[in-house]
């Protein structure tokens, strides 16, 4: 019995794609570098002829596009999420290059060297056609992934980046000897995020954090977090340790 490629593992996400064609153009570039998982957030235009047309024969992986409302919802069960990037940004974990975060994604899917080890779910993400991933949306991708392309002319069309790093995705994946990320459970996306939001709760709470002059502290404290890789037992121990300081304080009698 053949194993599962981690190819199968890696979520392809395109946030608010303009145009229906890039999304038939990342149908087919999926396609040809044997990956399947489509995600999409708030399309403009989707189903669409010009999707069907420009996806050329890769039509099944459109239809079976999952499409959501928002990029949160879009990484649901994730442990990795890849967040492609024409440019360095301010307060942002470190970037990888597209080989080197390609790498690393298909790390991130086998959690562990034993045979027969579960595989992961990891995403890559794309941002619309004209502005790319806003700073939010970045703010949820742990691994921030650059393609070197010419700083003097550094666009590249959706389509072609997609490309791109499928086919770094399917060489990382044909590459032996890949060391998985970490032997420990990964915490999701959504586990990450439930973190911060605890977090910056409980950082108002305690007068540490003004919301009104939050300054720049909460994306300090996630590009913090975002270098260690978090765990599940390790995202339990930070969390009891937040709620233990909300439980309600017990006046010692005199």
């Amino acid at each position: 019995m053949n194993s599962p490629s981690p190819l199968g593992c890696i979520r392809i996400v395109l946030s608010h794609p303009s145009h229906p064609g890039n999304i038939g153009a990342t149908a087919r570039a999926m396609k040809t570098m044997g990956l399947t998982q489509l995600t999409l957030v708030a399309p403009k235009l989707f189903p669409d002829l010009e999707a069907d047309a420009r996806a050329s024969g890769a039509t099944d992986v459109l239809e079976h596009a999952t499409v959501c409302s928002s990029l949160a919802e879009a990484l649901t069960g994730v442990v990795l999420v890849g967040g492609m990037s024409a440019r360095r940004r301010d307060l942002a974990a470190s970037f990888r290059w597209a080989r080197e975060g390609a790498m690393e994604l298909l790390a991130g899917v086998q959690q562990s060297a034993s045979p027969g080890a579960q595989m992961n779910q990891v995403a890559l993400v794309f941002g619309n056609e004209t502005s790319g991933l806003s700073n939010d949306e970045m703010a949820l991708c742990s691994l921030p992934i650059m393609i070197p392309a010419n700083p003097d002319y550094s666009s590249l069309n959706l389509g072609a980046a997609v490309q791109l790093m499928c086919y770094e995705l399917r060489m990382a994946a044909l590459s032996p000897g890949i060391a998985p990320r970490t032997e420990a459970e990964l915490a999701t996306a959504e586990e990450i995020e439930g973190f911060h939001s605890h977090l910056e709760r409980v950082a108002i709470a305690s007068g540490f954090l003004d919301p009104t002059q939050p300054k720049r502290l909460l994306p300090r404290l996630r590009r913090l977090f975002g270098r260690v890789g978090l765990e599940r037992e390790e995202i339990s121990i930070l969390r009891g340790f937040l709620a233990t300081y909300e439980k309600p304080k017990i006046r010692r009698k005199s």
